[in-house]
């Protein structure tokens, strides 16, 4: 009963350790992103529409694979 316990916490643990990874991770990408994107607007102000829209969509697609990554650590832990 006791190991069965402790291998639960354990689970919890390293499903609260892979999330927080991803947002981290993503958090990090975002900000990248937008970095460089202000530094690129500033460079060539006549292109901040098509520089903004990539962006928009990059950030897009970071934050899917932030959620799957959160969500296969939901599942590994119910699972």
């Amino acid at each position: 009963m006791l190991g069965l316990l402790a291998e639960l916490s354990l689970n919890g643990i390293g499903a609260s350790i892979g999330a927080a990874i991803a947002a981290i991770g993503a958090g990090i990408g975002i900000g990248k992103i937008g970095g460089s994107a202000m530094e690129a607007i500033a460079r060539q102000p006549e292109a901040a529409g098509d520089i903004r829209s990539n962006m928009i969509v990059i950030a897009a697609l970071i934050e899917g694979v932030a959620l799957f990554a959160v969500i296969v650590c939901i599942l590994a832990l119910f699972v």
